[in-house]
């Protein structure tokens, strides 16, 4: 009996079904390493997302975000971003002042650090906060609690009643490599658990915020990442292939262009162990404003020494007042280690003990000399920039840093004035500073106007032109001065 057409068919389909598959079939070793490597990915977002963690804020009453308060450079923001960041800020104090219950209008991201409830996160994510509540991946939601920050660090602690947590592991982020797989998790725009993979882009990026804001107070250096991050994302962690934290994600230069900063995990992890065991982090300092010699108008006046950092300022009465240490002078060493750059010297005087002294390596006149000190605890008032610029960095064409006069500041810089604006910092190589303007004199008009605010300020340098050039009249160890500012740059 013959099998019908029908049976010839399916025996040859199971046949074809039982066959091996063939060489075509399989795929090449590219494509295989490439499925691996997607597995990887997958392996780590899943294992790293259990410890990150979606932050809701809501503010006290009258809290201003930093983009919300007086800034001279609001106005410099483009026209169209500036109206929907306008909008939605009365929209959130409309809200603040409608409601009787604490309204959560602020959102961020942290990361479980200890099993027993710490979690990391930035310090301008909690700043105002009145309440907090943490909602982890699997949807458990707690209240909590402040247990420290640290302006100079943006980093801050916080902590939730709860054991057993699934904490991150804090990777050595020294041994961090550039052109490493980076990966970011975090809740940007509200959209909770977004993950974006990218690389380290750099490493001790320092010179990030300027210093008109605050920046030349930083005591840290940054990991610069390509991996996307956006507002909500700050606080949460940058991971490494192997989901340990690298970093804890905290700016980004611009909208959408793919280069963002983290903290190291090390200092990250240094500063809040000292907020979880003391409730805040001292750092030591010497009391000293510097300098690379290369970034100074003593490039080309410097003997003795090529690399080095050149003392600006002896801050009256701290560590560094009544020794031996002069102004002019290139430090290029702290106990035998070279300093070249600001971060080199920060780093080697934070390593110290409080009460060790040090031993600088300076160069005076091309003479060779050293100099012995004992570094401080630096002070709560030395921290003049308390808060961060909006992710949005805008650059002050003029250089200068001004606040209004107050008694305070009349009596810290000895001047008579009762109005105006102190100039507080001044960017090096800025049209300020090649005009000469130094901190502790006082701006009194822009361009024939009087100045006395902030806002004044702000609104002095938008109607003029810096490229055609502003005139400034101020006051400089009691004499009145002008100069016009002009920005010559390309």
């Amino acid at each position: 009996m013959k099998p019908s057409s029908s049976a010839l068919l399916l025996l040859a389909l199971a046949s074809a079904l039982a066959a091996p598959a063939s060489a075509a079939d399989k795929p090449s070793p590219a494509v295989e390493l490439a499925r691996q490597l997607n597995q990887a990915f997958i392996e780590v977002a899943d294992k790293a997302s259990a410890s990150v963690v979606v932050l809701r804020i809501a503010h006290k009453p009258g809290y201003q975000s930093p983009e919300e308060e007086a800034n001279p450079l609001w106005e410099m923001v483009p026209k169209e971003f500036r109206k929907q960041l306008e909008d939605q800020m009365e929209r959130r104090r409309q809200r603040r002042q409608r409601s009787s219950e604490p309204v959560f209008d602020g959102q961020g991201s942290g990361v479980v650090i200890r099993e027993d409830g710490y979690i990391l996160t930035n310090r301008h994510v909690v700043d105002g906060a009145e309440k907090i509540k943490v909602k982890f991946k699997d949807g458990k939601e707690y209240d909590a609690e402040i247990k420290g920050v640290d302006a100079l660090s943006d980093i801050a602690v916080i902590k939730v009643n709860a054991k057993g947590l699934p904490a991150a592991k804090l990777a050595d982020s020294d041994k961090t490599r550039v052109g490493e797989f980076a990966i970011a998790i975090g809740a940007p725009f509200d959209l909770d658990y977004s993950v974006t993979f990218g690389h380290v882009s750099a490493k001790g990026r320092s010179r990030i915020i300027p210093n008109f804001v605050g920046g030349n107070r930083m005591d840290q250096d940054f990991i610069q990442t390509d991996a996307n991050i956006n507002p909500g994302n700050s606080g949460g962690p940058l991971v490494n292939i192997n989901g340990e934290v690298i970093g804890i994600n905290t700016l980004i230069r611009g909208m959408s262009t793919g280069i963002g900063f983290a903290i190291p995990s090390n200092l990250a992890k240094k500063v809040s162990d000292h907020l979880i065991a003391e409730g805040k982090y001292a750092r030591l300092w010497l009391g000293v404003e510097v300098a690379p010699i290369g970034e100074t108008e003593f490039k080309n006046l410097a003997r003795g020494a090529s690399e080095g950092l050149v003392v600006s300022l002896i801050v009256r009465d701290g560590p560094a007042t009544g020794s031996d240490l002069r102004p002019a002078d290139i430090i290029t060493s702290v106990d035998g280690k070279a300093v070249k750059q600001v971060q080199d010297l920060r780093n080697e005087v934070r390593s110290k003990k409080p009460g060790q002294p040090i031993t600088l390596d300076v160069v005076r006149n091309g003479k060779k000399l050293q100099v012995k000190l004992t570094p401080g605890e630096m002070p709560e008032d030395a921290v003049l920039a308390r808060r961060y610029p909006p992710p949005e960095l805008i650059e002050n064409p003029t250089g200068l840093t001004v606040r209004p006069v107050s008694p305070e500041l009349a009596e810290k810089f000895g001047f008579t004035q009762t109005q105006g604006l102190v100039v507080m910092e001044v960017e090096n190589d800025s049209p300020a500073d090649v005009k000469g303007i130094r901190r502790g004199d006082v701006i009194t008009e822009i361009d024939h106007k009087p100045v006395k605010t902030l806002k004044d300020f702000g609104n002095a340098l938008k109607s003029g032109d810096i490229k055609k050039g502003v005139a400034v009249s101020y006051v400089s160890r009691g004499a009145t001065r002008a100069e016009v500012l002009k920005d010559s740059s390309k």
